[in-house]
């Protein structure tokens, strides 16, 4: 007896599975045409579906589904991926994604390479246009249509899609890449090692805390500690790493600290090297003496450097070495016949000309350990971290051909979302960046860094020149004279030495033309384009108007915008307010001008590029940007040449704290202060080149 309400129930089912009836005559099947009421899909793009998940269903509900072994539709269903991960004798790993069907392995590369053929979503970046439960087909010669999800395969394609990528099919990666395998989580041989390696690696974001070494001096704010615990955390693990915090807050320091804390533990037996600008030589220098005396530092740099490699292998042993990027391929058969503990690159960004003669030099240099330090280590494109990288731990990246292709390319010209995070996340275990937002609450409301940079060349004997001269005239004056009547001469002597240390070309004489070095200035440009890059706003001071002049010359050079307040400036609201709408990232202000009167909280970066001899009107200058309403810590940096009148000023400050508000101004009362030994230090000689 037929029972027509379960009929009617049956065939609903059907309905709800994507049943319809088929029109007479509209498909022929394989002995003769189909009966009246035959039922099918509406659609062939249903079949994967109904095969993939209704049919399970249906006979889950009592239903007998059949269907011959050749049929078009029918396909493996696969629910499991595998990866099988083995060590290869070059420290490099081999990998072999795989399924398995009926006790059989197979490859699946080969398998979704005629998929990604034809679905350019799989390796174009739009994984995320795919649904999960998108039925994949694949074709095995000898087993036929296998069926996988999408969401099976997804996280794989993801993880390892530059492998998927290539044409050559190389399936390796190197041993520092384990942390995106073991995210993937999939059983297969070494899945052991792959743990003991992440881990290794991943301990970078909670690592051991430490304490400032011994005899450091100054106490490391926490975040520098974080920096510090990190950079051991690279020596420990013989990682490679870029210290990329911002400008100003601390990278030397830290980078100080570490290198005391390797003395300390017996790693520096041999010295570490450090490359950098020529403009930071002096810097160095003088942080190291500050933070770290216990540190002997040999400076190789300057035109009798070549004498003082011997000291390399004196009995007082030596534990840093400064050379710079210029010297490099002049020095490089010294420096590459050398083991060093560890090389240094502070503003490792200057070898993002990988084909340079410094870059190729560098790449030769033997060291246990390798750490970059840089404020942008990402100025233009992404082949500028490529050729870090490829100095700091080679192969890494792949080559330079490869990295276009598999990475910039994609992420730069196709906006590839998913190869961008996926390279961010195999960077991040080599890179610390901290930016100043981000360790605000840990600063100050003011951060005052002291820049110096050395005098060389004409420059370097154009101010010796100067100084014994008016040495001799200051000396002549105060015996025929006496001192308090000799405050012009003074001035005077003064005054010059300073214009000798800003730019030579402020001394208007005949011998101060013909000097081409600029000291000074060079530091500036170097670091005004990092300050942009990292968003920042900037006021550079100067009392010679004729400084700024020079300044915005090189600016426009450089393609920079700016601003100039002087006491020529007809309107002030004008380059006012072309500065704090974001018009221009500097404002050049002449400190007797602009040092009152104005409110430029859009600035976050004062730069004092001649030392001010007022304390006081040089912080009046600096409170243009650090005053009420000012929502952003401010960075003051002081421009100071090495050894000269300038740096022999702000000692002076330091020793006289009486003497604070009113150091060296322009007028008498505040030189009478100062007795003859005073004047004798400040017209003192440098001090001898290189040291």
């Amino acid at each position: 007896t037929r029972d027509e309400t379960a009929e009617r129930v049956a065939a609903q089912r059907l309905a709800t599975a994507g049943f319809t009836r088929i029109p007479p005559g509209a498909i022929q099947g394989s002995f003769g045409p189909l009966p009246a009421d035959a039922l099918g899909l509406a659609s062939e793009a249903e079949w994967p579906t109904f095969m993939a998940d209704t049919a399970a269903a249906l006979r889950a509900e009592g239903w007998t589904v059949e269907f011959p072994s050749d049929f078009r539709h029918h396909a493996i269903d696969i629910d499991h991926l595998m990866l099988d991960i083995d060590e290869h004798e070059d420290g490099w790993l081999g990998l072999s994604p795989g399924i398995e069907v009926d006790g059989k392995a197979l490859p699946l590369a080969p398998l979704l390479a005629g998929l990604f053929a034809h679905d350019a979503r799989w390796l174009s970046g739009r994984l995320d246009d795919i649904d999960d439960h998108e039925a994949l087909i694949l074709e095995d010669q000898e087993l036929g249509r296998l069926r996988i999800s999408a969401g099976r395969v997804k996280p794989l394609v993801r993880a390892l899609v530059d492998l998927f990528d290539r044409p050559d099919h190389d399936w390796r990666l190197s041993r520092l890449d384990a942390t995106r395998l073991a995210e993937l989580d999939l059983p297969g041989r070494g899945h052991d090692l792959i743990a003991q390696l992440s881990s290794r690696l991943r301990g970078a974001t909670g690592i051991a805390a430490v304490q400032t070494p011994k005899g450091f001096g100054a106490e490391l704010r926490p975040y520098q500690l974080e920096g510090l615990a990190w950079l051991q955390h690279l020596v420990r693990h013989d990682l490679a790493g870029i210290l990329a915090d911002d400008m100003g807050l601390g990278k030397t320091a830290q980078t100080l600290a570490h290198l005391l804390t390797e003395k300390h533990a017996g790693r520096l037996d041999v010295p570490a090297l450090v490359i950098l600008p020529t403009s930071l030589v002096f810097n160095w220098q003088a942080e190291a003496e500050r933070f770290a005396p216990e540190l002997k530092v040999l400076n190789l740099h300057g035109s009798d450097r070549h004498a003082r490699f011997d000291e390399l292998d004196a009995d007082v042993k030596i534990d840093v070495a400064l050379t710079t990027y210029p010297l490099l391929w002049r020095d490089a058969e010294q420096l590459q016949a050398r083991q060093w503990s560890l090389l240094i690159l502070d503003e490792a960004q200057t070898v993002k000309n990988a084909a340079s003669k410094g870059a190729q030099v560098i790449r030769q240099l033997k060291a246990r350990h390798r750490l970059g330090l840089t404020g942008t280590p990402l100025e233009n494109h992404l082949g500028e971290l490529w050729a870090q990288f490829d100095f700091l731990l080679p192969g890494f990246l792949g080559t330079h051909k490869q990295f276009t292709q598999t990475w910039r390319t994609p992420i730069e010209k196709h906006g590839d979302s998913d190869r961008r995070d996926l390279l961010a996340a195999r960077l991040r275990p080599f890179i610390l960046r901290r930016r100043k937002e981000d360790v605000a609450t840990e600063l100050p409301p003011k951060t005052i860094i002291v820049r110096s940079v050395g005098l060389e060349g004409g420059q370097r004997d154009l101010y010796e020149t100067v100084r014994a001269a008016m040495d001799e005239k200051v000396r002549a004056e105060i015996a025929g004279k006496g001192f308090a009547r000799s405050q012009i001469v003074i001035l005077d002597a003064l005054l010059k030495l300073r214009q000798v240390c800003c730019d030579p070309r402020l001394l208007k004489s005949p011998a101060a033309a013909r000097v081409k070095e600029r000291a000074k200035l060079d530091l500036l440009m170097d670091m005004l384009p990092e300050l942009i890059d990292e968003g920042r706003r900037i006021l550079v001071f100067s009392q010679f108007t004729s400084m700024l002049s020079l300044i915005a010359a090189e600016l426009d050079k450089a393609k920079i915008g700016w601003v100039a307040l002087t006491g020529d400036t007809r309107d002030r609201r004008i380059p006012v307010e072309d500065f704090q709408k974001g018009r221009v990232p500097v404002f050049l202000i002449s400190l007797k001008a602009g040092g009152v009167g104005l409110n430029l909280t859009a600035a976050d970066t004062v730069i004092h590029y001649d030392p001010w001899w007022n304390p006081a009107a040089e912080n009046q200058a600096t409170d243009r940007a650090h005053r009420i309403g000012q929502d952003k810590p401010v960075f003051v940096f002081k421009l100071v040449c090495a050894g000269s009148i300038e740096e022999k000023i702000l000692a002076l400050q330091e020793k006289k704290a009486a003497l604070a508000e009113g150091v060296l101004s322009e007028d008498a009362n505040a030189l009478a202060k100062f007795g003859e030994a005073d004047i004798a230090a400040l017209l003192a000689p440098l001090p001898p080149a290189g040291r």
